[in-house]
């Protein structure tokens, strides 16, 4: 990207670990982070310690700030939550385990063609897309040639980085999206350039 003004440098954080690891869609309740997650966040901190973060936003989930708070307090830093950068509302799949979801027609249909597939009850990955993309665009211009952090979820994070790639959404598993792991861009006004992708460090 070839930018004559202002870049936003973003890191994109996935939240650490839950207990939803072990096999339910978590979608939007409220899981808190279980103790694997609580260290990684501690590790993330350490990890972070050195950069210059401006401002620290947070989908409103407990897991996602939880995890910012980690690394935000220590620098004296509030932690806003915005619903743009929420999880995807899985509708009628959440809180179901993967094993029944794998029996369902249309949930393989989601994650065999996530451009065009529909949630029962819930939200379609453009619509998701469409507002990380809003949202990382309103942060921009609210912070010219700053590093800020954004704590958020697996698929929020990786249909920005699809956006970013301008890659189609169906190819939204090409990649992995870690707990705790650091994703970086900058955007500036003519467009998004990808820095890194799930940066885990050691977990």
């Amino acid at each position: 990207m070839t930018t004559n003004g202002p870049v936003t440098t973003m890191l994109l954080i996935r939240h650490a670990q839950t207990d939803a690891v072990d096999g339910w869609l978590a979608g939007r309740e409220a899981v808190p982070l279980n103790q694997v997650g609580r260290a990684q966040a501690e590790r993330l901190g350490h990890r972070l310690r050195t950069v210059n973060i401006a401002a620290v936003y947070s989908s409103p989930l407990d897991r996602a700030l939880e995890t910012a708070a980690g690394f935000a307090h220590e620098r004296g830093l509030p932690v806003e939550p915005r619903m743009d950068l929420i999880e995807v509302d899985f509708g009628a799949w959440s809180g179901a385990g993967f094993d029944r979801l794998a029996q369902d027609p249309a949930w393989l249909r989601f994650n065999r063609q996530r451009g065009l597939a529909d949630v029962p009850g819930g939200e379609r990955a453009p619509t998701v897309q469409a507002r990380i993309v809003r949202a990382m665009d309103e942060l921009r211009i609210r912070h010219p040639n700053q590093t800020i952090a954004i704590v958020s979820h697996a698929d929020v994070i990786r249909l920005a980085v699809l956006f970013a790639a301008g890659s189609p959404i169906d190819f939204i598993h090409r990649f992995d999206i870690s707990p705790a792991s650091v994703t970086c861009l900058d955007a500036g006004e003519h467009g998004i350039t990808l820095k890194y992708v799930n940066a885990t460090g050691c977990q």
